[in-house]
């Protein structure tokens, strides 16, 4: 019973609450694209990225996240281009939303490059309200939400060079209301309300040896209405093949993250969280998977595997 409460509780702050925040990723320093479209074409190749994320395992309601993106330069590098479609499932609600990212790169100071990107996204909400409990007394929501549509758009920076990069993005301006089917046009009454998502993100590469590399890593995410969320990590890249590291989202998890670069293509990844809060007691963590795959051609093909 306790278990149903808490998960009631937990869907009903992502779905009914008035700041509804974007997908939450351990692993972010792998999935910049997705909340940064100026990070489109940085790698040099054409990258695809595919991440399953379940999170609060046991609780009911849990959210469960699933992306894919790719990426590549174009034109000499200058141009990038982008596509992402991310699945984000939270109680009784489906959310997916389709991006396409441009990006355009000009060189900076030194061996700086700098990066602006363009977002344009579109959203489908489905809520399916009878897979809530409905108890006497309470309010009843009859009529589901079907393929709720709404546009957006976003914008990006990014300054990054062969060992470090920083970057801040908000990959959704445009605040949208999500009424009830049967809501007035007149009505104040909604749902959740997309409020805009404000990323900061920073990291730096360290060589400690020729075979060890030592990367710190911070993003920061701002939603009016929402606690600031600061997620700090350290990893370690040893003979340019395998990972491993722990980071620390504040206030809330801590994880470790492996990750092994199984050839020049292919990089494999995994995340364990692990709550800080009175809320383990009602789950068993958070598991995070991602698969990355690198099309290099004769030109472009890096000797050694980037970290970011």
């Amino acid at each position: 019973m306790i278990t149903r409460i808490i998960g009631l509780i937990a869907l009903l702050v992502s779905v009914a609450g008035y700041a509804q925040q974007d997908a939450q990723y351990t692993q972010y320093m792998y999935n910049t694209i997705v909340v940064n479209p100026a990070y489109a074409g940085s790698r040099q190749s054409m990258s695809i990225f595919a991440l399953h994320r379940a999170q609060w395992v046991g609780l009911e309601g849990a959210p469960v996240t699933n992306s894919i993106s790719i990426n590549t330069p174009i034109n000499g590098n200058k141009v990038g281009l982008g596509l992402s479609i991310v699945n984000d499932q939270i109680g009784p609600s489906d959310e997916n939303e389709i991006a396409v990212d441009f990006s355009y790169t000009i060189q900076a100071l030194g061996d700086y490059k700098m990066s602006f990107g363009l977002k344009a996204s579109a959203n489908l909400l489905n809520v399916d309200f009878t897979k809530l409990d409905q108890y006497p007394g309470t309010p009843i929501l009859e009529e589901n939400i079907d393929n709720k549509f709404s546009p957006n758009i976003g914008v990006g920076f990014y300054l990054h060079s062969d060992n470090s990069y920083i970057g801040i993005s908000a990959p959704h301006l445009i605040e949208t209301e999500h009424f009830d089917k049967s809501a007035t046009s007149s009505s104040t009454s909604h749902i959740a309300t997309e409020k805009i998502n404000y990323y900061l993100i920073a990291g730096y590469v360290f060589e400690l040896s020729p075979s060890v590399k030592f990367k710190p890593s911070l993003q920061a995410k701002y939603v009016q209405g929402a606690p600031l969320q600061v997620d700090v990590s350290a990893n370690f890249m040893m003979n340019e093949k395998f990972v491993a590291g722990l980071a620390y989202r504040w206030s809330a998890a801590m994880s470790a993250m492996v990750g092994f670069q199984a050839s020049d293509s292919w990089f494999i990844g995994y995340s364990y969280d692990f709550d800080t809060t009175a809320l383990a007691n009602y789950n068993s963590g958070s598991h995070e998977i991602f698969l990355r795959y690198e099309l290099f051609n004769k030109y472009d093909k890096i000797i050694s595997p980037r970290f970011f």
